[in-house]
């Protein structure tokens, strides 16, 4: 299968360089592109006994499964959005629920083995909490994906209980991500028209106050940000993505990540990964989709620079886009056309990397036989 990335310009006649793990990758000439049948890790193997193909010298194993018992509760229905976190000598897995009026957050704890120790509820009661983003203080937000949807703050260690986060504005939510240089969260929309917005709180740390920025076209073809008038999306008057005229909007904004001055995110409408430059304040394509990565969905990293893709749909993988930029397939889940993965989150030592399959084999449509996995190997780190 050809894979293909771009690094373009968002106005025309420039390129859009993004970040310092990307210098170079474009050149005025026109996009930069590398196609591959397989990636760094080489090509996929057949499937697993979980009906997981992977590279040679990766292995894989089912954590949970929706509905049935692991570590001392039910796992969730359909498993979305996820991140690791350290936890003295092992770690913690938090998965989303994207389930209308009973999602929430369930948590899954390993020991230092892999062996898993317990597992927990850090959140209950919400509607469809679809993605998120991790905190520097190690904290869990989780984003509900409907109208007028707000962010959670959960703790991944289950010891203190989940806020609202209502400054951060009021509308169809999907991912978050923390950008502790400039002291502010990005957050992605999930409309037709949605939008990328930036949370700047008064407090870094703190996010119960704070002002919301909505990314807008400029005259001169640029960018910029604005500040939303209402973050809470009154009843009877304007959404959020609408109260703001140059507001740039997008077709169905999924995940975001950000590593060392840009934030990667992708649209689902038009299979893009845009990348914000924030340190330039420029807006560029990582990927423009035309290729065989469909259906982009959660994105995740790691501190090398390698971007992990998960598709909604397609032919169900997790696809690496490297900073010299090739893209190709470094995980295939078999077997389950009608379901998405989601959840990529590497572990705190960058060995195992964990994901859903949203409905499972079964394409149950309410997400009752969404499936856990964790995948290890020598994955780069």
């Amino acid at each position: 299968m050809q894979r293909r990335t771009f690094l373009r310009a968002a106005s025309a006649g420039a390129v859009a360089l993004s970040g310092s793990l990307w210098q170079g990758a474009a050149t005025a000439a026109g996009p930069a592109s590398v196609l591959a049948d397989s990636g760094p890790y080489g090509p996929l193997g057949p499937p697993d006994a979980h009906g997981v193909a992977l590279p040679a010298g990766f292995r894989s194993r089912v954590v949970a499964r929706s509905g049935r018992p692991v570590g001392g509760i039910l796992w969730h229905g359909a498993p979305d959005g996820g991140a690791c976190f350290p936890d003295g000598d092992g770690w913690i897995y938090v998965s989303n629920s994207e389930l209308p009026l009973i999602g929430g957050v369930s948590a899954l704890r390993f020991r230092a083995d892999g062996s898993l120790d317990r597992a927990y509820r850090t959140l209950s009661g919400t509607t469809l909490n679809c993605a998120g983003g991790a905190t520097p203080w190690h904290t869990w937000l989780s984003c509900e994906e409907t109208w007028r949807g707000k962010v959670y703050e959960t703790d991944p260690y289950g010891r203190r209980d989940a806020v609202a986060h209502r400054a951060m504005g009021r509308f169809q939510h999907e991912a978050a991500a923390c950008d502790p240089d400039r002291e502010v969260v990005y957050l992605t929309e999930d409309e037709e028209d949605g939008c990328f917005y930036r949370f700047t709180p008064d407090t870094w740390g703190d996010l119960s106050r704070g002002r919301l920025d909505v990314l807008c076209d400029t005259a001169g073809g640029g960018v910029t940000w604005r500040e939303v008038p209402d973050p809470s999306a009154p009843l009877f008057g304007d959404q959020t993505r609408h109260q703001v005229d140059s507001a740039r909007h997008f077709d169905g904004g999924e995940g975001c990540h950000y590593h060392a001055g840009v934030c990667w995110f992708t649209t689902k409408g038009d299979g893009r990964v845009w990348a914000y430059d924030a340190e330039r304040g420029t807006l560029g394509l990582t990927y423009d989709g035309g290729g065989t990565l469909d259906g982009v969905d959660n994105v995740t990293g790691t501190a090398g620079g390698d971007l992990y893709v998960a598709e909604d749909g397609g032919n169900m993988e997790i696809d690496i886009i490297t900073p010299d930029g090739v893209v190709a397939p470094v995980i295939r889940v078999d077997g389950h056309e009608k379901s998405e993965i989601t959840g990529p989150a590497f572990s705190p030592d960058g060995s195992r990397l964990y994901f859903s399959s949203q409905r499972g084999a079964l394409g149950d449509p309410a997400g009752l036989d969404g499936m856990t996995y964790e995948v290890s190997g020598p994955f780069r780190r």
